[in-house]
């Protein structure tokens, strides 16, 4: 079940100061707190991320290739003030979808860094949604 796949992967984010091991092992992982844009409920998700620096994290909404985004996305898209963990640090973000220019230069970069995203990418026809997580100090 995915809840306790993520449920396994935050508590070991935690333990490891951001640095879990296994398949995620070399990723840089962020930790994100969302409201649930329909229940209410705050999840926390973990996901890989890409560091563009500044206080600045981009995040894709591949969910493995699947047809439909990630729950984590509309959540965002409905909500997009979030708390983050990175590393030790937990900060309160704002989350802001690229539009089609700057996410076509980006994308390239993404890709290069982490392949799996093409791969995934191949899967679907839906067009990946990528975010930028402002950090708000």
């Amino acid at each position: 079940m995915a809840s306790d796949y993520n449920a396994m992967i935050i508590e070991e984010f935690r333990a490891t100061g951001g640095h879990p091991g296994g398949e995620w092992a070399g990723t840089p992982m962020i930790l994100i707190h969302h409201t649930g844009a329909r229940s209410g409920i705050e999840r926390v998700t973990p996901l890989g991320y890409f560091p563009l620096g500044g206080g600045r994290f981009v995040v894709v909404a591949s969910s493995g290739g699947s047809p439909a985004h990630p729950g984590w996305y509309h959540n965002l898209k409905a909500s997009p003030v979030i708390t983050v963990e990175v590393g030790a640090e937990t900060f309160t973000a704002a989350a802001q979808e690229l539009d089609a220019a700057a996410r076509a230069g980006l994308w390239p970069r993404l890709v290069a860094r982490y392949p799996t995203l093409s791969a995934h990418q191949a899967k679907t026809t839906r067009q990946f949604p990528v975010l930028i997580l402002t950090r708000q100090d």
